[in-house]
């Protein structure tokens, strides 16, 4: 059953917080996958670079880390005291920051879409 944040996360309790998320159906998310043979360790240095700018955007340090194979662990602390100080308009452009296309867009979307733009003719 979903709870709100509020009742899952409480600064004055503790500021520290241990998170884990995990991959599924026997997905990898880096490190050599023996079923297929594919390498996906490229993937973690992502995740170190994702955490590290989350911590530019939020309230938040890194306490520690582990970028494991399947999932991943991050001790975080929630520092307060720059938050006690964010401004209304502050809080409402964080989700721009979260948002913000790859630098260099045009590789990315060659990840995603080998044959093209989704919106290419070359695509139908």
């Amino acid at each position: 059953m979903t709870q709100a944040r509020s009742s899952l996360i409480d600064p004055s309790s503790t500021p520290y917080y241990h998170c884990i998320a995990r991959c599924v159906r026997r997905a990898w998310l880096c490190g050599e996958d023996h079923l297929t043979g594919k390498n996906y360790e490229h993937r973690r240095q992502w995740v170190i670079d994702r955490l590290e700018a989350l911590v530019d955007i939020f309230a938040i340090e890194v306490c520690a880390y582990a970028v494991m194979s399947n999932h991943y662990h991050v001790v975080l602390h929630i520092n307060r005291h720059p938050a006690d100080k964010w401004t209304k308009d502050k809080i409402k452009r964080t989700p721009i920051h979260l948002t913000t296309p790859y630098p260099d867009l045009s590789s990315y979307q060659a990840l995603i879409f080998p044959a093209g733009k989704p919106n290419d003719s070359s695509t139908q």
